[in-house]
């Protein structure tokens, strides 16, 4: 699905930890757009399927909750956490529920004006077509200190080796799945996040889409 002449869609990918989400954000605010989360999706089916008890490798279940899961359904609180996060990533690699979200995740990139969209395939696979695409990214080790710091910010006390191990973990299974695998569009910009400070990050973003959209 192409965009409209003039709207603006950015497509923001990259890894967990990568920093992608608040640049989205960022970008969202600077331009006045929209912005999806695309993740989110993923965590809401991969709760769906827990609060219905099923085991969360049940590929033929997910696939049937991921067309009739309500979006406004989920408390974001009740999406956060190392578990879901966890859960998220093995339901992603499922080609049906990835099939199952990707006319809602088009119906958003379509609005009109444009949008911002943040997750592992929107450049490939969402909005290919997308005027600025951006693969953002870090170490595994500043990824997994940047999520340590968070979630001891929330008072979950997690020891950092655990979150670098799980951070690897997803890395493998988001880059290694046959279906829409992690990678950057052939036409993303790379931004290495790794030494860079949230304000760096926004500035050099911005920059990159202007000059997209000057092109």
């Amino acid at each position: 699905m192409k965009p409209a002449t003039g709207d603006l869609v950015i497509a923001v990918d990259g890894p967990a930890a990568s920093g992608k989400g608040t640049l989205a954000k960022r970008l969202a605010a600077h331009y006045g757009l929209p912005c999806l989360d695309t993740g989110l999706l993923y965590r809401m089916v991969a709760r769906a399927m827990l609060d219905a008890g099923h085991d969360i490798h049940d590929a033929a279940a997910a696939e049937h909750l991921v067309g009739s899961f309500d979006e406004t359904g989920f408390p974001e609180e009740r999406l956060r956490g190392g578990e879901i996060g966890e859960a998220a990533s093995v339901v992603a690699a499922m080609p049906a529920v990835r099939a199952g979200l990707l006319a809602r995740q088009r119906r958003f990139a379509a609005q009109p004006g444009g949008a911002v969209l943040d997750g592992r395939d929107i450049g490939t696979v969402i909005c290919p077509d997308a005027p600025a695409k951006l693969f953002v990214t870090a170490t595994p080790e500043v990824r997994a200190a940047r999520r340590h710091k968070e979630l001891l910010g929330r008072g979950e006390d997690v020891a950092f080796e655990s979150i670098l191990a799980d951070i690897r973990r997803r890395d493998a299974r988001d880059s290694g799945r046959s279906d829409a695998p992690l990678k950057a569009a052939e036409d993303a910009i790379i931004l290495d996040t790794s030494a860079l400070s949230v304000e760096e990050v926004v500035a050099a973003a911005i920059g990159i889409v202007e000059r997209r959209r000057a092109a």
